[in-house]
C-alpha cells in the first residue's frame, strides 16, 4: 500500500449530490427515531403547535419535531447551551440524519431555538412531557403507585457580583462604600474597601434585600459544594418501579421542600392521567426535609401513605394545640417509616432520585442551563427530564439508554442495538481474544487447539 498524502489544493466548487458520502446514522438515534415514529410523535407535536403559528402566512418555520429533537440531542450529548446544540447538530452527519436533514440542507441555528421557545408556552412543554410518559404507558413500563420525591439546586445564568439592593439599587461596591463612610472612612480606595468588607461582622446576603437584575427569578442559595450562588430549585417525583420521572418542577431556590411537595405530587398524578394510566399514587417517599404536620395530613386526606422521616427533636411533641387528625397522620407516618417496607422504600428513594439528578444535571448538562427566567429554565429542564425518560424507555426496550456507549454483556448486549445474533457476537469476541494472544505470545504458549486454528 502506497503512502497517502493530504490534498492541499483548492477543492472543486461544484460536487454532485450522488458523489457526497452518506452517513449510515448512529444506531441509538436510529432506534430512537423508530420509537418516536411508532408513537407518531411528529404528528402529535405539530398538532399541539398549530395554534401558535399563522396559517398559510409567511414562509414555513422549523418543524416542531426538529425543535424537540434538538433538545433531545442537548441531553444525550451533555450540552447546556443552545449554541452548543446547534453547532453539534450541524457538525455531525448522524445527528443531521436524526433530525431529518440531508447533507446539503443547513440545520437550524441557535437563534431559531430561542424564537420557537419564546413562541411555545410552558403548558405545551408540559404536554410533551406527558406524551413521553404515554409512550412508556404504551410499552407497559409506567406504574406510579410508589413515588419518591427529592430536590436539588441548579445554577442560574447570573453572577453574584451583579447583585443590587432592592431598596436603593446600589451594587455591592456602592453599598460597602456607604458603610465605610458611616465608619468615618472618606474617599476609600478599592483596596481599603475590600479590607473593610472583609473585616465587617455579620456580613450576610439576603434574598429580601438583594437580587440580580439580569435574572430576577434567581435566588441566592448555598450549593451542596459550599459555594454561594444564584440558583433555582428542581424537584423530581420518580416512580420507584420503573425509574421514570413522573414530574419535574422548577421553583425559586428559597422555597422550602415542605412548600413544594403538594404541588409536585399533584403534577405527578396529573401526568399519570395525561399519559392514559389508571394508576393512582398510593405511597409518597421523601427525606426529613419534607416532613411537616400539614404535608402528612394533606397526603392522608387524598389516600396517600407517607414514608417521610422526621427531624430529630430534643423535646417530645405536644398535641394540645393540634387537631386530632394531624396527630393520627404523624403517628401513622412514623410507624410506617420504622417498618420493614418503609426502610426498603427509603433505600430505593436514595438510589432512584439521586440517579435521576445525576443523569439530568451532571451527564445531561442541566446543572447550569444557559437561560434566564423561571419559565424559560422550566421549559428546557422539563425537556431534559423527558429525554431522560426516553433513555429509560430505550434501555428497557433495546438494552442501552445513551448514544455514548454500548453496555457490557451483564447489562445489555450490542446485539440489541445492531440486531446481530448473540451467538455470532460471542464467537467473534472469543476469536478476537485468541488472535490477540497469538500475536503477542505465540500460538504454542497460548495453547491453541486444532479446532481454534480451523476456526
Amino acid at each position: 500500500m502506497a503512502l497517502g498524502k493530504r490534498k492541499r489544493q483548492q477543492q472543486e466548487a461544484w460536487v454532485a449530490t450522488c458523489d457526497l458520502p452518506q452517513s449510515p446514522g448512529h444506531p441509538f438515534y436510529e432506534k430512537l427515531n423508530g420509537l418516536l415514529g411508532e408513537a407518531k410523535f411528529d404528528d402529535y407535536v405539530e398538532e399541539l403547535c398549530r395554534p401558535y403559528y399563522a396559517d398559510g402566512v409567511g414562509r414555513p418555520g422549523i418543524p416542531p419535531g426538529v425543535y424537540f429533537r434538538m433538545l433531545l440531542v442537548g441531553y444525550f450529548e451533555g450540552l447546556s447551551s443552545q449554541r452548543a446544540i446547534a453547532w453539534r447538530c450541524s457538525d455531525s452527519r448522524s445527528l443531521q440524519r436524526f433530525l431529518g436533514y440531508s447533507i446539503t440542507d443547513p440545520t437550524p441555528e441557535h437563534s431559531s431555538l430561542t424564537v420557537i421557545r419564546q413562541r411555545l408556552p410552558l403548558t405545551l412543554h408540559e404536554q410533551v412531557f406527558g406524551e413521553v410518559l404515554r409512550i412508556a404507558q404504551d410499552k407497559k413500563l409506567l406504574h406510579g403507585k410508589s413515588t419518591a420525591v427529592d430536590s436539588t439546586l441548579i445554577e442560574a445564568e447570573a453572577a453574584m457580583k451583579s447583585i443590587v439592593r432592592r431598596d436603593s439599587g446600589d451594587d455591592w461596591k456602592e453599598y460597602v462604600r456607604k458603610l465605610a463612610a458611616e465608619e468615618g472612612i472618606e474617599n476609600p480606595t478599592d483596596e481599603e474597601l475590600r479590607k473593610s468588607d472583609r473585616k465587617r461582622k455579620g456580613k450576610k446576603v439576603s434574598n429580601n434585600e438583594w437580587f440580580n437584575p439580569n435574572d430576577p427569578d434567581a435566588r441566592i442559595a448555598k450549593m451542596k459544594d459550599g459555594r454561594t450562588h444564584l440558583a433555582y430549585k428542581t424537584e423530581h417525583a420518580v416512580d420507584l418501579k420503573s425509574d421514570l420521572a413522573l414530574a419535574a418542577g422548577v421553583y425559586h431556590a428559597d422555597e422550602s421542600d415542605t412548600q413544594t411537595l403538594p404541588h409536585t405530587l399533584t403534577m405527578a398524578q396529573a401526568n399519570l392521567i395525561l399519559a392514559g394510566s389508571d394508576e393512582e399514587i398510593k405511597d409518597a417517599v421523601a427525606d426529613k426535609g419534607y416532613h411537616s404536620n400539614e404535608n402528612v395530613t394533606w397526603c392522608q386526606s387524598f389516600g396517600i401513605r407517607t414514608y417521610i422521616r422526621e427531624r430529630e427533636s430534643r423535646h417530645g411533641r405536644r398535641w394540645t394545640d393540634k387537631p386530632e387528625d394531624q396527630k393520627a397522620a404523624v403517628y401513622g407516618n412514623r410507624r410506617r417509616v420504622r417498618g420493614k417496607r418503609g426502610k426498603a422504600l427509603g433505600r430505593l428513594r436514595s438510589e432512584y432520585t439521586e440517579r435521576s439528578f445525576a443523569h439530568t444535571c451532571e451527564t445531561g448538562g442541566a446543572r447550569r442551563i444557559r437561560l434566564r427566567g423561571l419559565i424559560d429554565v422550566t421549559k428546557r429542564y422539563l425537556m431534559y427530564v423527558a429525554t431522560r425518560n426516553l433513555g429509560v424507555i430505550m434501555r428497557a426496550l433495546f438494552g442501552t439508554g445513551t448514544p455514548k456507549s454500548l453496555q457490557t454483556e451483564g447489562e445489555a448486549s450490542p446485539c440489541a442495538v445492531f440486531a446481530w445474533p448473540e451467538v455470532v457476537c460471542t464467537d467473534l469476541l472469543r476469536l478476537y481474544g485468541v488472535l490477540v494472544l497469538c500475536l503477542t505470545q505465540g500460538p504454542r504458549r497460548v495453547g491453541v487447539t486444532s479446532t481454534t486454528r480451523a476456526a
